[in-house]
């Protein structure tokens, strides 16, 4: 096999992330940058970031949303004008403890309102009208290579959408059954050398996911609850990924459904109550085992919705949105610029700050990476890290 991108289903996946002792030391010495961890949250769909992060203040919001506006004596206020959704009470610590900026106004020149187009715009962080062949992480890990003792470039958990990790080159693994590896790992035995090629690669393979079954059984004891459900799940095999001492770079996990056309408050209420309670729980199991402060998350995702609901207590794709930035080195607080309401394009928010402006935020303040080349252009970062 030549490529060094892979997908692992099950039991291959340990393998991967297996290293003998002496590797781990060599991931001590070259770590540099990246062993800082990246988190990347992916919110499926396009959430409405105007009933994520509120305008309360604004009534031009309760104008535009008479039906699905958050009610302003229920939002979480953050300060005189801004506040969360009541489902995002979870973020509100984080809040407080100045461990969670809010960037309002993100997105891009000429949006582009495809589920499909944007997303590839986002993940590779290309221009609107640019195509390109490798995702943006994929690009950083081949202009500055993570050190080869680390067990993966990046791991993508329960998907095969490979999205920022997409491109040759890349030691990426696409982690769609967490626990599965472990049972497949029980069946594997090592066996000696038989005089067959293909088989000897086999059973090499085989003895690898033993060794690494043996390595990787010393489960973490989180006393961390993590939500039940799928995101849940990832939030907690985000968590483990973190405290392999092997090493990894960057970790995506997804939470689905966010394309609210229809019936939109009680289906984000729930979606919100998810996210924020998955994302409190990975702070708490990061503090457990003291990688907060070495630990870098953030939001993302294709499109926000329109100023305007739609006849079906919904709302339709749009553009510009807010996101959260959190971890034990985010300097909190609101960044960016909020909605401006009174000057529309077409039904659509303008956009206020380049999303490859968070980018390269995570690129060269968190990692130390020169984002111009990975990038294609300058882009100024936020100040939100202390660092």
């Amino acid at each position: 096999m030549q490529r060094r991108q892979f997908l692992f289903g099950g039991a291959a996946a340990v393998a991967a992330l297996w290293l003998p002792e002496a590797a781990l030391a060599q991931v001590a010495r070259d770590a540099r940058g990246y062993r800082r961890l990246l988190v990347l949250v992916e919110l499926k769909g396009g959430n409405d970031g105007l009933n994520t992060v509120v305008p309360y203040a604004d009534p031009a919001y309760y104008a535009l949303r008479p039906r699905i506006a958050v009610k302003r004596d229920e939002v979480l206020q953050l300060d005189a004008r801004t506040g969360l959704h009541p489902a995002l009470a979870s973020l509100v610590p984080l809040w407080r403890a100045g461990e969670l900026a809010v960037v309002q106004g993100l997105g891009y020149p000429d949006p582009n309102l495809s589920h499909f187009r944007s997303i590839e715009i986002w993940d590779t962080a290309s221009a609107s009208d640019q195509y390109l062949d490798a995702g943006w992480l994929a690009r950083v890990f081949a202009a500055q290579p993570v050190p080869v003792g680390f067990a993966a470039d990046g791991v993508v958990v329960r998907s095969n959408d490979m999205g920022p990790l997409a491109g040759p080159g890349t030691r990426a693994i696409a982690l769609n059954d967490p626990g599965q590896f472990k049972r497949e790992a029980r069946l594997a035995r090592a066996v000696g050398r038989r005089g067959n090629e293909a088989l000897n690669h086999i059973l090499a393979v085989e003895a690898d996911i033993v060794k690494a079954a043996a390595h990787l059984s010393q489960d973490v004891r989180f006393r961390t609850e993590f939500p039940q459900g799928p995101f849940g799940e990832a939030v907690r095999t985000a968590a483990e990924l973190a405290a392999n001492r092997a090493g990894v770079a960057a970790v995506r996990i997804s939470l689905n459904g966010f394309d609210t056309h229809h019936a939109q408050p009680g289906q984000q209420q729930r979606l919100l109550a998810e996210l924020a309670g998955g994302l409190a729980a990975l702070k708490s199991a990061l503090i457990e085992i003291g990688r907060w402060d070495s630990t870098l998350a953030f939001t993302y995702t294709e499109f926000g919705r329109r100023p305007r609901e739609n006849d079906t207590l919904g709302t339709d794709h749009g553009t510009a949105n807010a996101h959260f930035v959190l971890g034990g080195r985010v300097r909190g607080g609101l960044y960016g610029q909020a909605p401006r309401f009174d000057d529309l394009e077409e039904g659509n928010l303008h956009y206020a700050v380049d999303f490859r402006s968070l980018y390269a935020t995570a690129l060269e303040r968190w990692w130390g990476v020169d984002s111009a080349r990975v990038l294609e252009g300058r882009f100024t970062g936020l100040d939100l890290l202390k660092v």
